[in-house]
């Protein structure tokens, strides 16, 4: 583009801004005799009478309930416990093994010592010490107690609570750690 085009492209965009300004604001003047038309019609406006309002909903009748359980069991009590029964439960007064303070699933059985029936296992606490177990002994932090010894892991019958005041037995295992 030679320059003499340049300008002449730009003083006809210029123009053309400058008449859709004063196009704009020919909306937006207004005239001395516009204000009472528009008092007018706000004055129409506020006379009309408002429209009428929706009617209320009706209100659901319901039925009244008086609550008379004096008579019957306190749900909050123990009474479907079955530790007065004489069921499953922990033994209070018995001594606890020192690798009941550990969560079970921080034992790790390392090995084994002897043979058939006298399988003696293997057990490292996390305090890195390494303890002796037969069946009978106690691991674990549930009760847990060993049910079987063999070579490649220790079964044992855990407690736990069923939620209800009375105790159920789950069985539980820790395997040979592979090395």
């Amino acid at each position: 583009m030679n320059p003499g085009k340049h300008e002449l492209v730009r003083a006809g965009v210029a123009l053309c801004v400058i008449l859709m300004l004063s196009a704009c604001g020919r909306g937006i003047t207004s005239t001395p005799g516009d204000a009472p038309n528009l008092q007018k019609w706000v004055a129409d406006v506020r006379a009309r009478p408002a429209p009428p309002l929706d009617p209320l909903p009706v209100m659901q009748q319901f039925e009244t309930f008086e609550y008379a359980a004096q008579g019957m069991r306190d749900p909050f009590s123990n009474a479907w416990s079955n530790s007065d029964a004489g069921g499953l439960r922990p033994d209070p007064n018995r001594r606890k093994e020192t690798l009941e303070q550990y969560p079970l699933d921080s034992l790790d059985m390392v090995g084994t010592l002897g043979r058939g029936p006298g399988l003696i296992a293997l057990v490292m606490a996390p305090d890195k010490v390494t303890h002796r177990v037969r069946p009978g002994a106690y691991l674990g932090q549930s009760d847990g107690r060993v049910t079987a010894v063999r070579e490649d892991g220790i079964e044992l019958v855990e407690l736990v609570p069923d939620g209800a005041g009375g105790w159920l037995e789950r069985p539980a295992a820790i395997a040979l750690e592979d090395q």
